[in-house]
This record gives C-alpha cells, structure tokens and sequence, in this order.
C-alpha cells in the first residue's frame, strides 16, 4: 500500500489524530480528509503546518452523526479511515461516563456502519485494498502486576469507564469483520506523551503547573507504572501498519519505556530545573525570602488517588516489530526533554489551550454515594 491514498482520519485535530495528519502530508504521499467535531480537545492550531496544503481538508463532523458520515464517504471516496476519534481520558470517564458510550461506542459503530455500506459499493480491486484501522488503548487490557506484559492474546479486563468503552469499540470492529467482511486492523498503545497534547494530562499539566508554580499533583503514593510512548513515534507505527498490516490483525504498539508516575514528575521537574530555571525568563514565578525554590520539585502534592486506578501497564510490541519491522525512535529521556523544550517555545498554543474551559483543575473524583 505504498502508491497515494485517500484517507479519512477521525479524531485529526486531537492530539495522536493532528501527530498522525502531519505525518501523513508531511512524509507520505497520501492525501487526508480530517473529520473532527472539535470537542474541547481539538485544536485546529495543531495542525496549522498543513493545513494549507492541497492533500489536506477538513470536516467539522460528528462521527456520530450517520447520515455526515455517509455524505463524507459519497463525497471523498477514500482508500481507508483511521478511527481516532474519542473521549480518552480516565478522569473525564469518571465524572462523565455518557459522553464516553455516545462517542466511542455509538460512534465507532456509526462509522462501521458508513463504512461498510460504502465498502460494498466499491469495485473488486479497491474493496480489497480498502481498510479501517481502529486506534485503541492498552487500558483495555486491564492492570498488571509486578511482571508480565500485555500481547495482543491477553484478556479484555477494563477497569474504566474509558476503557470499557474502547473495549467495546474494539470488539465492534473485530465484529464487523467476522460478520460483514469489513478489511479491518486494530492498534492498542501504550501512554502516548510529546508535542500539542492536551493539558489535563500527567506529562502536560505537570509541565504547565511547574512554570505556573503551581501544586504537581500526584496521585496515591506516585508507584502506578506506565509503559510511555513518543507520540511522533506512534504516528509512524499507525501509518506503517495502515500501509502494511494483514488484515483482521491486531498489533501492540509500545515505546518500552516503563515509569512510575513519581519518576516521570521528577524527571520532569529536573529539566525544567536545567532550562527554565526558577527567576528565569521561561519561568513565571520567582523566588523569594519566603518562598527560597531550589526545585520545582518542591511542588510535588500528593492527592487523593483515582478511583479504580490500574497499577501498571506494559505492552510487549513484538509483534509489530517481527512482522512489520516497526520500532520506537525515541527513549524516554530524548522523548521528554523534546516535549518539554517544544512547551517552553510553544506558549501561544497553550495558552489558547488553557484560555477555553480546562484551567488545570482536577478531574475524576467520583462520589462514594
């Protein structure tokens, strides 16, 4: 699948979704028709680089909305859709869990059903090379302990209003392949970190709140392990497997670069320590006698844990490398220096971030009642 296709991305003004539009204009001859509805967490400014360019267009759409979704295949014609689109964080599920079901189970269903009915109106030869690559989580899987890792045979056991949605998400799409045909890959990743992601999550907020000087949350005592992939990285692995993976095939895509959360705050606080220090022009606080800093590691909270929580996530991406020869570029320590550097230079985007209706407050304290 290496000569030019038509490819509709959801989810493309997101934060995976815009690192996988810029890389499909960028390095790939492939053209793209981005549907997002711009939720709180799309922003057009991500993908300002190419939008200008004449692969590219945009569709304000819902994927929920069947009969957009079925103008958007009529009118465009592609070769394949990448299924970004969704609600993705923990917190949100746990104050929210509706807006979940609707967008990643009503949705996913929505678009399956758009694109088989499309699918089946195609000739032989672009039926068979037409896909729909679904875009899933190793939150589906559940929490491991100490050892062992995540394959693509481990069992479904989420323990999240978010995960259980992406695991129906997930057994929809094998579904519609088994019952209907539908060309069909599925990815599940690892904790995805880097440039233009949205603040309420760990690596971002706590970046945000060092320069601010405000509390670095941490939840429970900071030992939760996540296996943390570059999202640049993950944009490749995404395009590669839409080119070249078998069908009916699910691939782990992993950064093996497991953390605990407290390392990852630390981590953090010492290169903002090295390049924004304290009394800086990249900092906005200053010290004082009252308040001496010496680190914005002395900003660390611990708060009240999440509910549910999973202790640890680790994918084994064998697979996708043995079959598909895909492996990360980046390790942890080169990954996050490049994210902190690009927050450092990158005010504006966030501020326009942090101007809308998320304020770095917490999420997901669920009542007990």
């Amino acid at each position: 699948m290496s000569d030019s296709k038509k490819i509709i991305v959801t989810g493309g003004a997101g934060f995976i979704g815009s690192a996988v539009v810029r890389h499909l204009i960028q390095n790939t001859p492939h053209s793209v028709i981005n549907l997002d509805k711009l939720t709180y967490a799309g922003n057009l400014d991500s993908i300002a680089t190419v939008m200008d360019d004449p692969r590219y267009c945009f569709e304000q759409v819902d994927i929920c909305d069947a009969a957009e979704v079925a103008r958007l295949f009529e009118q465009h014609q592609p070769d394949g859709i990448m299924h970004l689109a969704a609600e993705s964080h923990v917190d949100r599920s746990i104050d929210g869990p509706a807006d979940f079901i609707q967008t990643n189970i009503l949705g996913t269903y929505t678009l399956l059903e758009g694109a088989r009915a499309y699918w089946n109106t195609l000739p032989v030869e672009r039926k068979a090379s037409f896909r729909f690559h679904h875009i899933s989580t190793d939150e589906v899987y559940g929490s491991l302990g100490e050892t062992g890792l995540f394959t693509e045979n481990t069992c479904y056991q989420p323990n999240s209003p978010y995960s259980a949605s992406k695991a129906a998400s997930d057994h929809l799409v094998r579904a519609w392949h088994h019952t209907y045909g539908l060309p069909v890959v599925t990815t599940n990743c690892s904790n995805n970190y880097g440039p233009y992601h949205f603040p309420e999550k760990l690596i971002p907020l706590v970046i945000l709140n060092a320069l601010e000087g405000k509390p670095l949350p941490v939840y429970g005592n900071g030992q939760q392990i996540r296996d943390w992939l570059y999202v640049e990285d993950h944009a490749r692995a995404l395009v590669h497997v839409f080119e070249h993976g078998k069908n009916a095939e699910e691939y782990n895509i992993g950064g093996h670069n497991e953390q605990k959360n407290i390392d990852v705050v630390l981590a953090i606080c010492g290169l903002l320590d090295e390049l924004a220090p304290v009394g800086s022009e990249k900092s906005m606080i200053k010290a004082t006698e009252e308040r001496p800093f010496t680190s914005y590691a002395s900003l660390i909270t611990y708060v009240q844990d999440r509910p549910g929580h999973d202790q640890r996530y680790a994918i084994d991406a064998g697979k996708i490398k043995r079959e598909l020869g895909w492996m990360p570029q980046e390790t942890f320590a080169s990954g996050l220096r490049k994210t902190v550097e690009w927050y450092l230079n990158n005010e504006t985007w966030w501020r326009r971030v942090r101007d809308g209706s998320y304020q770095g407050q917490r999420l997901g304290i669920a009542a007990n009642d």
